[in-house]
């Protein structure tokens, strides 16, 4: 009997640490080589495709070695699943990384709207901050996502642009649709010129590219971007061709708000 009961806890304990050595194989995850666990952000150094460089290169700009690729994903992530992935675009001015927006302006809303938050960044600041070579780390940010959880080409990917960020995602979401991403939506706030129209006819990522759904914020009180002008933008943007469109107006200034973000990506889900 004394026997029959050791077995039997033997086997008890062999099923827990079975249990807890997949739990922790589940939860400890790789992004470009280092290891995370989920609801944390990780920061990875990954290479560029000769694409990329070319693309970093334009106006000048000496191509990296590599780009810094940071990744924010929620408590319960689980990369077997799809993930619907919000990629920022900051503005060049005063030398912010897009991974600068992503903590100030997104990661908190977009982690409790139940999506992944990915960025890609020169390691030092480019020479001349274009919208290529905000695109070329961009991809590289993205190729290194598809790289280190199979299947992540299917998730869908929306770009949110804050002020001059909101021009340059104009040019940065038809680049990754471009290539390949699947892009569901594009958030815009602050923005007081049209360059999505542009970015559209330069890029040329297809036709059905102009189902993106658009979700336009503008501050009440917003001196730098009007509401008259993003309105205007819409207008403009609409007579491009793109058709799934939505204005949301809120009581503030030249800002992002975080009830209008969390509106435009359950919007973004709801699409999807």
């Amino acid at each position: 009997m004394n026997n029959v009961v050791l077995i039997g806890w033997g086997v008890v304990a062999l099923n827990v640490l079975t249990a807890f050595a997949a739990h922790a194989a589940q939860t400890s995850l790789d992004f470009g080589g280092n290891s995370f666990a989920p609801g944390s952000t990780v920061e990875a150094n990954v290479p560029l495709s000769a694409q990329e460089k070319s693309l970093a290169a334009q106006g000048g700009n000496v191509v990296p070695p590599y780009a810094v690729a940071v990744l924010a994903t929620p408590a319960n992530f689980d990369p077997r699943k799809s993930w619907p992935v919000l990629v920022p675009c900051s503005t060049s001015d005063f030398k912010r990384q897009i991974r600068n927006d992503l903590v100030q302006f997104y990661h908190r809303v977009g982690l409790a709207e139940g999506w992944v938050l990915l960025a890609g960044d020169g390691p030092q600041h480019a020479r001349n901050d274009t919208a290529a070579w905000r695109g070329a780390m961009t991809l590289a940010a993205i190729h290194a996502l598809h790289r280190s959880f199979p299947g992540s080409e299917k998730w869908p990917i929306a770009c949110a642009g804050f002020s001059g960020g909101g021009k340059a995602v104009g040019y940065v979401a038809p680049l990754l649709a471009r290539n390949g991403c699947r892009i569901s939506g594009i958030y815009m706030t602050g923005a007081n010129e049209d360059h999505l129209s542009d970015g559209y006819a330069r890029i040329q990522p297809g036709a059905d590219f102009l189902n993106t759904a658009i979700y336009i914020s503008a501050g009440r009180d917003d001196r730098i971007a009007t509401v008259e002008q993003q309105y205007a933008v819409a207008g403009l943007i609409k007579r491009t061709g793109f058709h799934r469109m939505r204005i949301g107006t809120f009581h503030g200034g030249h800002e992002v708000n975080d009830a209008q973000t969390s509106i435009a990506l359950r919007w973004f889900r709801e699409l999807q």
